[in-house]
């Protein structure tokens, strides 16, 4: 990654007449929010110098909406598109208020639990992941699924993850305050810190942090450290509604999830709390899809670009629309990824109704853990790990089992005191010739 250029000032914008703002109104409209670095690039009429051109477009760029976000020269602004707008318009009517455009049979409240774990479990892994957590991603899932103690650093920054959201869905604060902050960090970054004192704690005046890149190139150095508590307490009256206008939640979550990234108010651990935040804020604010959605799934195919957002809104005085524009990228590809998902758990349900010819009566979580076992004969499943992976009792989960043991639809193994319930391999012939 790379700096961006600084967009030219406007005393250098010198022409501007009907044939450049032509020009100009045209890119806005076929290219979209246009960063300077990319404007640059594009080819222009004989004549016609990006710098005029440029100046055009930050023209229509109006009204603009401010927020001040400390002390000095530290005030954000965005604007308010109509691409934006329709993007937030089609957002709300397919995840706000838990008006969900999905099969109704597959969010059930039986199904919720199951589906709500699954997401928590890939948030935690890729949000860990961006940081720089090496554990490979079916290695995180089993530990979280068995419920087995965190055996390094990597396994106890996911494993903090995971309980750190599952405590914001469950137990969340009903209004953001400072304290509320520096919980989440602790929840996020206990056992995990060179430094076990900066652990829920903002970071002090000779705690220098700066984000750089791994060859040295500096990206960003963060507002000193004597502004934090303040930055941070109009941070939380922010997020509680004191904003003075009117800002849409969806924005406004993608607004606290830059505000804390920029201020890196921590030695560590800021992207997560950054994102978590944003979930914190999308369920406050109604939108009940996103117990179900993983931004960090999306962020991690591509860092770059996620990275290149907060440039951009850096470099062209503190315009946050760059970042806005990408978050909601992010956010409607997390949409269309659990649709899919969704779909093709249908397709699996169907493909196993089928071969069971209707006439098996296991229930939705044996069905579910059928499922999985057709496509992978020879996998190991415990009771610990049924139980975590739907949020049922223990005995509900070793019943399951059994059952399917008893069915001879699994092979049950004991090593040490553990019941170890194994795939056949043979399993699609046992599950069609399955006779109730």
């Amino acid at each position: 990654m790379r700096l961006p250029r600084t967009p030219p000032k406007a005393e250098t914008c010198l022409r501007f007449d009907d044939e450049i703002q032509r020009l100009a109104s045209e890119i806005a409209g076929q290219k979209g929010y246009l960063h300077w670095e990319d404007l640059r690039r594009q080819k222009l009429p004989e004549g016609v110098r990006a710098e005029d051109v440029w100046g055009a477009i930050k023209r229509l760029r109006t009204p603009y909406t401010s927020i001040a976000f400390g002390e000095g020269n530290s005030v954000f602004k965005y604007v308010q598109t109509s691409d934006i707008l329709r993007r937030l318009h089609d957002l709300d009517r397919s995840t706000g208020g838990g008006l969900i455009p999905l099969p109704r049979d597959v969010l059930t409240d039986e199904r919720r639990a199951s589906y709500v774990i699954r997401s928590l479990i890939e948030e935690s892994i890729t949000s860990s992941q961006l940081e720089g957590a090496a554990t490979t991603r079916e290695v995180a899932r089993e530990m979280i699924r068995q419920g087995r103690k965190p055996r390094d650093h990597n396994e106890r920054m996911i494993f903090n993850n995971f309980l750190t959201m599952e405590f914001l869905r469950k137990n969340p604060p009903k209004e953001l305050s400072v304290e509320a902050v520096l919980d989440i960090h602790r929840r996020i970054s206990t056992d995990v810190m060179e430094k076990p004192d900066a652990v829920g704690r903002f970071r002090r005046v000779d705690e220098p942090v700066r984000v750089e890149t791994d060859d040295g190139v500096i990206l960003h150095i963060p507002p000193a450290a004597e502004n934090l508590e303040d930055s941070m307490r109009r941070m939380c009256r922010f997020a509680n509604g004191d904003s003075g206008v009117f800002i849409h939640p969806v924005i406004k979550a993608i607004l606290l999830h830059f505000w804390l990234a920029y201020e890196h108010p921590f030695v560590d651990g800021n992207g997560r709390t950054a994102r978590a935040l944003f979930y914190w804020y999308m369920l406050k604010a109604g939108y009940d899809l996103f117990e179900f959605i993983s931004i960090s799934e999306i962020l991690i195919k591509a860092p770059v670009k996620y990275g290149t957002a907060f440039l951009y809104t850096e470099s062209d005085d503190n315009d946050l629309t760059y970042f806005i524009e990408h978050q909601l990228s992010v956010v409607e590809e997390a949409v269309e990824k659990l649709r899919g998902f969704v779909n093709l758990q249908l397709q699996r349900q169907e493909m196993l109704n089928n071969l069971m010819r209707a006439q098996m009566r296991f229930n939705h979580r044996q069905q579910d853990l059928l499922a999985h076992a057709i496509r992978h004969p020879g996998c190991i499943y415990t009771i610990k790990g049924h139980q975590n992976s739907h949020g049922v009792s223990l005995m509900t989960a070793r019943n399951d089992l059994l059952e399917l043991e008893e069915e001879g639809l699994l092979l049950k193994e004991t090593r040490g005191r553990q019941f170890l319930f194994v795939v056949p391999k043979d399993v699609v012939e046992r599950v069609r010739s399955y006779r109730n």
